[in-house]
């Protein structure tokens, strides 16, 4: 204290003496001029006075005071705030990290360094000063004077506003009540009612300019747009042991790091594989010898599980080697590949097909049953091809029943002599001026004139069978077939039994079916010359059925899995049809002659579409459970069905367009029952109406089914 006391005490003896120096300065250049001081020697005089005055009047802590020896003391205000009332130190208003490097933090009034006050103190004063104070959390240290500060309230509500983006004035209310004394009163007419410039609705040709200036530099590519975060992003992740970060990386480089796929991790072990294994998964003796016996690669493990008391006395692993040797290869060696995985519904894939009720009309309801075959097998179904008022039945009675569909009264009843066989097949004569009907019963063919439809009809029939009677004398028996008249029918005897006759749609060709009778296993027939020929020198598997073209001369073979087209005309294979069948059953060909049907024992029914392809354009498998008998076409309607050994039918919509770019549109309709569940009826054939929306179906138990 006492050399401080000095120390001002010798401050204001200079200062003093410093201001009567300039003050008698002052008064001998007053004096010895004898004119008054012009204006800019009035200034240049203040600010002198000032600068003395601003220079001397300062104690050691740069304060002001009163200098008493002067007569005319004044008072002058030398700091700039309020602020500076705490300092301590005589570095003045400037940064504190200039003595960062030395070991002071500025000069006294007499040109001493000021020593840095303590520095960090230590973690344990720290820790305790935190536990004590109850302030510690708002107490900050000051660089300017060294000192701890206490923040008020205020300052920490502030900072608190600041932190969580707030208005920094405590309590303050940004949306204070405003009343619009301009437009809070609805009023008549407007207060300003001046016009819209012309510019506020049209175009700023200087925007316009400045936006094609923009674009011009972009397609020039001096003005490259903003990356977005996540292209800026992209490059945060980068190679740690990479020597060449600036050399670019190829196409190839880039997506082979990309569609890196890590190994597959190894199987975990299991509890068989435990040092005290539970008793289930050790191995007993026989199980233990048929370990030893298999291969390596037959083992369901490839360790034999033992069981230890505790785990200091597991002995060494023999096979460590040898396995992580063959995890290293499976590493090396072992392709891996990425597969992108379509997240796509079923059902979007399928494509959306019509409602059934939209498909009408089509049979649905069991409307007749036909019985009269004395509850044995009917097999055989065929329409008169007129008008389709009469249809024919046949089954394992060894006689042909005509019906009346309306009415369902049998007609006529033809019964054959040969009694130790049974009819096979029927079919009638398409032509529509014969009512001929072809039924196989055994190695014999017979043609009969049915004698249904018009009267006409059927005498002009008989007048056809008495010409062709006066042609057998002159037809030569060959090895293959032989030409009879018998009690009004034409009988065409085989060697082998015939599985089926189908007639051309001509109606003047018909073939038949013998798959015993090997190379001559299909005969083709000329009722107006009475003649047989067999049209393949050999044949390769065994034939099931046959079909003719509507429209060209194509012949259709099926054989147990595939189907062969030929050309008549040609004598040449046209197409071999690929069918994912095991046992072909029954075929069937569109009335345009461009698709057919294929069945089989196997449950499975395919289209084939000629134009498209020679495998199966559309599969229906899983409608029928037991084996497939019958299919046929509609000649009229887009329809056809399919008969099972299930004693269900299925009735499809299959529309076959006239533009060859457009696919057939296959819909399955309805499933058709026999009635009864408890039954177990099959059903053996089914044939549509030549007109009408009917499906006729023959029952294993000599009932006929009409669904309409």
């Amino acid at each position: 204290m006492k050399l401080r006391f000095f120390l001002t005490e010798i401050h204001r003896f200079f200062s003093s003496n410093i201001h009567l120096a300039m003050s008698t300065k002052v008064k001998k250049s007053s004096i010895g001029s004898s004119a008054a001081p012009s204006t800019s020697e009035k200034e240049r005089l203040s600010d002198e006075e000032s600068s003395s005055i601003y220079e001397s009047d300062l104690d050691e802590n740069f304060n002001d005071y009163y200098d008493y020896d002067d007569p005319k003391p004044v008072k002058i205000d030398r700091c700039d705030s309020s602020d500076e009332e705490d300092l301590r130190n005589t570095v003045g208003n400037v940064p504190i990290s200039w003595y960062d490097d030395y070991d002071h933090i500025g000069y006294t009034a007499d040109g001493r360094k000021l020593a840095k006050s303590a520095g960090k103190t230590s973690e344990i004063d720290s820790f305790l000063a935190k536990m004590d104070d109850p302030n510690y959390w708002r107490t900050i240290k000051d660089k300017q004077t060294g000192k701890n500060v206490v923040l008020p309230d205020e300052v920490v509500g502030l900072l608190g506003n600041i932190q969580s983006a707030k208005y920094p004035k405590i309590g303050y209310n940004p949306y204070q009540p405003f009343l619009d004394i301009f437009s809070h009163e609805t009023m008549l007419h407007p207060i300003v009612g001046e016009m819209d410039h012309k510019r506020s609705f049209t175009v700023s040709k200087t925007e316009a300019k400045k936006i094609a200036k923009i674009v011009k530099a972009i397609r020039k590519g001096l003005m490259k747009p903003r990356k977005s975060e996540q292209e800026s992003q992209k490059n945060d992740n980068y190679d740690l042991w990479n020597d060449d970060k600036d050399v670019e990386k190829s196409k190839s480089q880039i997506a082979r790091f990309k569609m890196h796929v890590p190994a597959p991790k190894m199987k975990l072990p299991g509890h068989a594989e435990s040092y005290n294994p539970p008793e289930e998964y050790l191995f007993t003796e026989e199980e233990q010898e048929k370990w030893l016996k298999d291969d390596a690669e037959d083992r369901k493990l490839d360790f034999l599980p033992r069981k230890f008391n505790c785990l200091r006395k597991v002995p060494q692993y023999a096979n460590f080697a040898k396995d992580r040797f063959a995890r290293c290869v499976d590493l090396y060696l072992a392709p891996r590949k990425r597969k992108m995985r379509l997240n796509v519904d079923a059902e979007d894939l399928l494509p959306k097909l019509p409602e059934p009720k939209n498909l009408r009309p089509f049979p649905t309801v069991l409307s007749l049953n036909f019985k009269g075959h004395n509850g044995r097998q009917c097999s055989c179904l065929t329409f008169e091809p007129c008008n389709g008022q009469y249809f024919a039945s046949s089954g394992d009675d060894d006689c042909v029943k005509l019906w009346e569909i309306q009415s369902g009264r049998c007609y006529k009843t033809i019964k054959f002599q040969d009694k130790n066989s049974n009819i096979r097949s029927l079919a009638f004569c398409p032509d529509t001026k014969k009512s001929l009907l072809a039924v196989a019963i055994g190695t014999n063919l017979y043609l009969v004139n049915a004698g249904v439809g018009d009267r006409l009809i059927v005498s002009d029939t008989e007048v056809v069978i008495k010409k062709l009677s006066s042609l057998i004398i002159d037809v030569e028996e060959d090895k293959t077939t032989s030409w009879k008249l018998e009690n009004n029918m034409i009988r065409v005897s085989h060697t082998k039994t015939i599985s089926q006759v189908v007639w051309h749609p001509a109606g003047d060709y018909f073939a038949t079916v013998c798959p015993e009778a090997g190379n001559k296993s299909v005969l083709v027939h000329q009722l107006s010359k009475m003649k047989s020929q067999s049209i393949f020198a050999k044949q390769k598997g065994v034939v099931q059925k046959v079909v003719f073209h509507p429209t060209k001369p194509y012949f259709f073979v099926a054989n147990e899995r595939n189907i062969r087209i030929y050309n008549l005309m040609k004598q040449q294979l046209v197409k071999k049809l690929q069918s994912n069948c095991k046992n072909i059953s029954s075929i069937a060909i569109h009335p345009r002659g461009d698709n057919i049907i294929a069945s089989s024992f196997d449950a499975r029914l395919d289209w084939f579409d000629l134009d498209l392809s020679t495998k199966p354009y559309k599969s229906l498998n899983k409608y029928h459970k037991s084996a497939i008998n019958s299919v046929c076409f509609h000649q009229r309607y887009p329809l056809f069905a399919s008969c099972s050994s299930d004693g269900t039918a299925l009735v499809s919509h299959g529309m076959v367009y006239s533009d060859l770019m457009q696919n057939p549109l296959i819909v399955p309709l309805k499933i058709l029952q026999t009635g009864s569940t408890k039954s177990k009826l099959e059903f053996l054939h089914c044939v549509f109406h030549p007109h009408q929306p009917w499906l006729l179906a023959a029952c294993s138990d000599g009932s006929i089914k009409l669904f309409t």
